[in-house]
């Protein structure tokens, strides 16, 4: 569903899961240069190293260098002051719904290619704002919007290689910061993550649209009600065909997306199936994943596509995938219960999130959504989940008919990220959150190439997922 895009960098890159070192996404910055070699070269390196990967990646916690974010809220804003980073679909989208927000003000743009930025900031004055400033000179220009006065929040919407720098040069100058899926693409950037929010006491939100489907909301409130008995097992996916999208040179500027299919073997995208999964289960909030396992189909159809799609001579030829077309990841948490994952963006079936939750009174699944929960259902068939629509979150029946994408769940997101900045409250979730919706990303890769191997899942919050919170279950503000 996140559809980033923007102009990619070239980049420098090694087998970081291996030696828990660098891993960049090589970015192309004209159509011409091609990385197939990398590609391959990596993927027989990546291989030598998986036992001391995966040792690697179950090293214990590093010392906290700061105090836990759990539970700090937001300082009140009169006026959140947005600056935004990445204004390609997503971001160039984005942009209206922030610009929809009562008490809510855009005053800074970021993207290397002036065009967009020029477009952004009409939208901007169209809407009765003061024209933003604008920052176009060059990759790193981001850096100077985050050193602004005028800006409360940061929002990233970029190429996922640039996340962890664009969230760090936020934090580090005062601001909070919310970044696009995947949040960073390293077991080591995660960890830097934590520190560098709980050291500077800024948030770093993962913003995970899907937490705010009006379905994933329903079944969230029905899971605390105890409509689903004891829960058991959840699952999530990212289940869609990209194919025509990763091979469009101008959808994404280049082929930054696809390219991480020569880098990585694991799940590249689980954010959208975990973290509605997570918040069933309150992980983070009374559980927590400890392990992973995960494994991967055969890397087949890119290749197939691109020998069926793309002219010879086309820059694509160089390139050699790794990525299973379809992988699965099995975690266990700390009670003992089950969340499946899968990704597959390569070969051809309907969307699907799968977006499941099973429980000892029953069991509700998407696409198509339907539900058979006892004592109401006894007939060994599955029931309409609009027979339960009276456990719609209040966000739903406030905003019954939002505005923007995915079905309204992008509104929902910003009007409740921007509420709680407004009134100084504590955000529905937190960098813990961010870091473990993404962490299945680099875990996924070691546990494939070590065979499966379990993996143990780092403990972010240090312990602190011990104690039950509030997340995106979230009870209406007074007088809002």
């Amino acid at each position: 569903m996140r559809e980033e895009n923007a102009t990619p960098r070239p980049g420098d890159s090694d087998d970081g899961y291996s030696r828990r070192s660098v891993l960049r996404s090589a970015g192309i910055a004209g159509a011409g240069l091609g990385l197939g070699a990398f590609g391959a070269s990596q993927a027989h390196a990546a291989e030598g190293g998986a036992a001391e990967s995966a040792a690697a990646a179950e090293a214990a916690a590093p010392p906290r260098r700061g105090r836990t974010m759990i539970g700090v809220p937001f300082e009140s804003h009169t006026t959140v002051r947005v600056g935004i980073i990445g204004l390609g679909n997503r971001g160039g989208g984005m942009i209206d719904l922030f610009l929809a927000q009562q008490g809510v003000r855009v005053t800074a743009l970021c993207d290397p290619v002036a065009d967009k930025v020029e477009r952004a900031a009409k939208k901007v004055v169209d809407a009765g704002q003061p024209a933003p400033a604008t920052y176009t000179k060059g990759d790193h220009d981001f850096e100077q919007l985050c050193a602004r006065t005028d800006i409360d929040f940061v929002y990233v919407a970029t190429p996922w290689d640039w996340h962890f720098e664009m969230a760090r040069a936020a934090m580090e100058n005062g601001k909070h910061v919310g970044v696009e899926c995947p949040i960073a693409m390293r077991l080591d950037e995660l960890w830097d993550l934590v520190d560098l929010s709980e050291r500077t006491r800024r948030h770093c939100m993962q913003l995970e649209n899907c937490a705010y489907g009006k379905n994933e909301m329903r079944v969230l409130r029905m899971a605390h009600a105890g409509l689903f008995g004891e829960l058991l097992h959840a699952a999530g996916a990212y289940n869609h065909d990209l194919r025509g999208l990763m091979f469009d040179p101008d959808y994404y500027e280049g082929p930054w997306r696809r390219l991480w299919h020569t880098r990585l073997r694991g799940d590249l995208y689980p954010n959208h199936g975990f973290g509605p999964a997570a918040n069933y289960m309150d992980i983070g909030r009374g559980d927590r994943v400890t392990h992973i396992s995960s494994f991967g189909t055969p890397a087949l159809a890119l290749a197939e596509y691109r020998e069926a799609n793309m002219p010879p001579g086309d820059p694509s030829w160089k390139e050699t995938y790794i990525k299973g077309d379809r992988t699965f990841s099995m975690l266990q948490t700390a009670k003992g219960r089950v969340i499946r994952l899968e990704h597959d963006v390569s070969t051809p079936h309907p969307y699907s999130r799968i977006n499941s939750l099973g429980g000892t009174k029953g069991v509700f699944e998407d696409y198509e959504p339907r539900i058979y929960l006892e004592p109401t259902h006894t007939d060994d068939r599955w029931h309409d989940f609009g027979e339960f629509a009276e456990y719609d979150h209040w966000l739903w029946k406030e905003h019954s008919n939002p505005p923007g994408g995915h079905g309204g769940m992008d509104y929902i997101m910003v009007f409740r990220l921007m509420q709680c900045m407004r009134l100084g409250l504590v955000p529905d979730f937190d960098v813990y959150d961010a870091v473990t919706w993404t962490a299945p990303v680099p875990l996924s890769h070691l546990s494939i190439k070590a065979g499966g191997r379990p993996l143990r899942f780092p403990d972010f919050t240090r312990g602190g997922w011990k104690d039950e919170r509030p997340g995106v279950d979230s009870e209406k503000p007074d007088g809002s």
